[in-house]
């Protein structure tokens, strides 16, 4: 019997996934570039091909709000259940609310 791996990334496969059209496609500027300010509703939009900054795989898809910044991460409080997670994001993994995308 082999043991199931307990990786950061385990189980990942079918989440962080790009769809064909972006498939080896850079991370484009448009998204790098945008400010984020204190109080900002974004949306966590994992880019499986930047490993720095990426959140767990269980934020994929949750909404918190900018509570401020860390070097070029972004400090995002998110709501888990009952509990409000902070997580340190960095912008390539983020989307504004009512950006779409």
């Amino acid at each position: 019997m082999v043991k199931a791996p307990k990786g950061y990334r385990h189980r990942t496969r079918k989440v962080l996934k790009k769809s064909v059209r972006e498939k080896g496609a850079v991370p484009s500027l448009s998204r790098l570039l945008v400010e984020y300010k204190e109080g900002d509703v974004v949306h966590i939009d994992i880019n499986p091909s930047v490993h720095k900054g990426m959140p767990h795989r269980r934020y994929q898809g949750k909404t918190g709000v900018v509570v401020g910044r860390r070097g070029r991460a972004l400090i995002v409080k998110v709501k888990l259940g009952e509990k409000e997670k902070t997580l340190f994001v960095r912008p390539e993994h983020v989307v504004k609310a009512g950006a779409g995308g």
